[in-house]
């Protein structure tokens, strides 16, 4: 009956994303009106990056960077920090997670996901999620670098392939060291649609 329990919990974490509940069928605009910090492709941040209005990222402070995700950064503003973010380190281990876009999934996400355990190397491996309060492991999915579907440059690649839902696609990149910002994606047959965004640490 748990086990029953954890699956229609988790289904629900990653299929309710359809277009007319969620995010739509794109990102939000990208031209913010931001002025993109530069960062090399390798290298994380290891200086406070302003983004504007209160959306700051601290290098030494991965709570903070995480409350300025989910507090202070609008849409736009994730996805430039996104943009600008390198692909990063992959996570190792267990972390906590928060869903940072849209606000419905924002209030029901902590019932139901608190964050990813990552088995993984230099090179990847793979995932499971933490489901529920308890941090049942569910739903796994391989972990590799891919080019990322918003602009092309390499990202880690959550691919849901071996779980129940392999139309359910995650990309990251390491925003700071040890938070990671990325995007959830449903791939349809026709199209593929912005569930949600999310943002992991330790």
């Amino acid at each position: 009956m748990r086990a029953n329990r954890v699956i229609f919990m988790g289904t629900a974490v990653l299929t309710l994303g359809f277009p007319s509940l969620f995010l739509g069928a794109g990102l939000a605009a990208a031209d913010s009106g931001i002025v993109d910090p530069e960062v090399a492709d390798t290298e994380v941040v290891d200086t406070a990056v302003d983004y504007g209005g209160g959306c700051v990222l601290y290098p030494d402070n991965p709570a903070a960077t995480i409350d300025s995700l989910r507090s202070r950064c609008s849409a736009e503003q994730q996805d430039a920090i996104f943009r600008n973010a390198p692909r990063g380190e992959v996570p190792r281990g267990v972390t906590n997670g928060w869903v940072t876009r849209p606000p419905i999934m924002e209030v029901v996400a902590p019932a139901l996901w608190i964050g990813k355990t990552f088995y993984t190397g230099p090179d990847g491996g793979f995932l499971v999620n933490r489901v529920t309060q308890a941090g049942l492991e569910a739903w796994q999915a391989d972990v590799y670098t891919a080019p990322a579907i918003t602009d092309g440059g390499p990202t880690w690649a959550l691919n849901y392939a071996p779980s129940p839902t392999p139309q359910v696609y995650d990309e990251i990149r390491e925003i700071t060291p040890n938070v990671w910002f990325g995007y959830s994606w449903w791939r349809g047959y026709f199209q593929t649609t912005l569930l949600l965004t999310f943002a992991l640490t330790y």
